[in-house]
């Protein structure tokens, strides 16, 4: 299979989840013997061309104008960025015949949609989450909507949608209207050696940053919908009854200068570290040193952060919003609370360092079924026969259309008003 990924994330350059995830799918297609591209921005110091780990990746630098990319210039910054990813797929593809584009979220659409029509190859597209979800459902500006608008086009042109979990298929079918049979869940993957840190890493970060009580972490971006808020809102009383907790939160993000002003607030420093972002070189030894990770989302499609404590043989306290409330099975693989909820966050986290047996119990079940259920190579074989199923979906397309259907014309795309994901929403 001839696969060509667009995302707008790929090592060196990392700003979540998101493109740890397409390299990890990159390399373990590669390894299953596919040719596998991935088109995606330059970084400083990075190579334009290079094969890395059986992977080819292609680079594009921004074009002039240049401007920092902010929440404020987003979708300029999208719209000049998918001019020069498109120029450096065409370039690629001069040379190299493709079966099928995949693309990873909705900063890369405009490029997608032109490859897969300059192209004839089918397209793919996997949503990572979506904007209507990042905000409990609402749209609340102008900007909001046009990425809604985005999402929804990138789920029309796509022969297949790929989805993270059960929730998220429930919610990009709600929100986009696509017939069932098009949206797969095929969750995220984790590679369990790569989160297992030296016992010396670990025993130097609990020194850093445990001093004599339990070490909380969290680990993610730091935006309103991950829920960073409300852990900090109960750690007063997390403390009274663990004294010395620490708490190290480890992200960037738009939401970072309110969580430290926060921190100020409720006199939290001396207690709380914001280490800035950590690399995959960094993370596991932090997650590996903390007594409790824990995942306090609001939105959450997957919950990969909570999968990889998992793997890092640490328990996990996480809220049952979106994809989290099937990964974690509460007191088997984690413990759970509803999204929100500070009281139960408490109690919740101080069940796991009140009763260190419970906290080993949990830790060793996630670890072994992070093991069974989420290995690369099977997620990577998942996703092939989705390649497979939209290549057929394509040649029956071309077969109608060679024999006289008329082609199907977009309908105009229409941003409903309210609450998209309302239960009683219609």
């Amino acid at each position: 299979m001839r696969v060509l990924m667009l995302s707008w994330e790929y090592p060196p350059v990392l700003v979540g989840g998101l493109g740890r995830h397409v390299h990890a799918l990159a390399t373990s297609l590669a390894a299953a013997g596919h040719d596998v591209t991935v088109v995606t921005r330059y970084g400083d110091g990075a190579a334009l061309d290079e094969r890395v780990e059986g992977v080819r990746v292609v680079r594009a630098p921004e074009d002039p104008p240049l401007f920092p990319l902010t929440n404020h210039t987003l979708l300029a910054w999208t719209m000049a960025f998918n001019h020069a990813l498109t120029r450096a797929a065409l370039a690629v593809t001069v040379d190299t015949p493709v079966d099928v584009v995949h693309a990873h979220d909705w900063l890369v659409t405009h490029a997608a949609v032109t490859l897969k029509h300059h192209l004839g190859a089918p397209l793919v597209a996997t949503v990572h989450a979506t904007e209507a979800g990042r905000h409990q459902g609402w749209l609340p500006n102008d900007t909001n909507r046009c990425i809604h608008s985005v999402e929804w086009w990138l789920t029309y042109e796509a022969r297949r949608v790929l989805v993270c979990s059960d929730h998220m298929r429930w919610e990009v079918s709600r929100l986009f209207d696509l017939p069932g049979g098009k949206v797969e869940v095929i969750p995220n993957g984790v590679d369990i050696q790569a989160w297992q840190a030296p016992s010396s890493a670990i025993a130097r970060v609990r020194q850093q940053y445990a001093g004599s009580g339990p070490l909380l972490v969290y680990a993610g971006r730091l935006v309103y919908e991950k829920g960073v808020q409300d852990l900090i809102a109960a750690l007063p009383r997390l403390r009274r009854r663990h004294p010395g907790l620490r708490l190290v939160v480890a992200g960037e993000g738009p939401h970072g200068d309110a969580l430290r002003d926060e921190v100020k607030r409720r006199r939290l420093q001396r207690c709380v570290t914001f280490t800035g972002f950590l690399s995959q070189d960094q993370l596991p030894a932090l997650l590996g040193a903390a007594d409790c990770v824990v995942v306090p989302s609001l939105y959450e499609p997957f919950g990969m952060i909570a999968l990889e404590a998992g793997a890092a043989g640490t328990p996990v306290v996480a809220a049952a919003s979106g994809g989290l409330a099937k990964l974690i099975e509460p007191g088997v693989t984690g413990m759970t609370f509803p999204a929100g909820d500070q009281d139960r966050l408490v109690e919740a986290v101080s069940s796991v360092l009140s009763d260190e047996i419970l906290a080993r119990r949990l830790a060793r079940r996630a670890r072994e079924v992070a093991a069974a259920r989420y290995g690369w190579p099977s997620i990577a074989e998942r996703t092939v026969a989705a390649y497979q199923r939209a290549l057929r979906d394509e040649q029956v397309l071309q077969e109608r259309l060679a024999a006289g259907a008329a082609p199907t014309v977009m309908p105009r795309i229409v941003v409903p008003e309210g609450n998209l994901l309302a239960q009683d929403a219609t």
